[in-house]
């Protein structure tokens, strides 16, 4: 398995109400250089996070004890600009395995699908019925179905359907890269070419 199988998440989250965060915000240009996926959580959002002397902003939402869990909820048209798949690394190593808006740029969207982070878009009243959730209790929790699609905020039991590719459905549920899913057909594969005339 490239990554842990998602079935249920049930986690506070780290409210990000801001919009059109593109990917070098979430991990700034002179971190590419790591060709691994490991090692870029460190430098989430750096330029937020912290400053020119290197230390955490306590303003800044990940600095902020009050806050925590496996789910960021972000404005929207999260994950917009270059198409870097280093922004996707950065926030699945940092510990994230959702990440909830109203909308997404499409690479980054595939780009997070790829390795087992889930994006949940929602609609714009929900997001901000979310975001005035956790800002009033922090220890507001959301739980994410993937087999039922669902998302349900705990303060008031509402809850939306979101869209999400069968294929990559599957792949999160079983926790196959693209790679895993083609070697767990390779029977299929093989019987395919034996029978199929040149």
């Amino acid at each position: 398995m490239a990554y842990d199988k998602f079935n249920i998440l049930k986690s506070t989250a780290y409210p990000l109400p801001i919009e059109n965060v593109d990917t070098d915000q979430i991990i700034p240009a002179r971190f590419l250089k790591g060709t691994s996926r490991d090692g870029f959580g460190e430098n989430l959002f750096r330029d937020w996070r912290y400053g020119a002397d290197g230390k955490p902003k306590a303003d800044f939402i990940l600095n902020d004890a009050t806050f925590g869990g496996e789910i960021l909820v972000a404005g929207k048209n999260f994950g917009c600009g270059s198409s870097r798949e280093h922004a996707a690394w950065a926030i699945g190593d940092y510990g994230f395995r959702v990440v909830v808006s109203s909308f997404f740029a499409d690479i980054f969207r595939n780009n997070c699908l790829n390795i087992g982070v889930l994006p949940v878009q929602v609609s714009t009243e929900f997001l901000a019925e979310i975001f005035e959730a956790i800002q009033d209790d922090p220890s507001t929790q959301l739980t994410v179905d993937l087999h039922k699609q669902s998302i349900v905020l705990s303060s008031n039991g509402k809850s939306e359907f979101f869209d999400i590719n069968d294929y990559k459905k599957d792949n999160m549920l079983n926790g196959y890269d693209d790679i895993d899913y083609l070697s767990n057909i390779k029977s299929e594969i093989e019987g395919f070419a034996l029978n199929t005339p040149l």
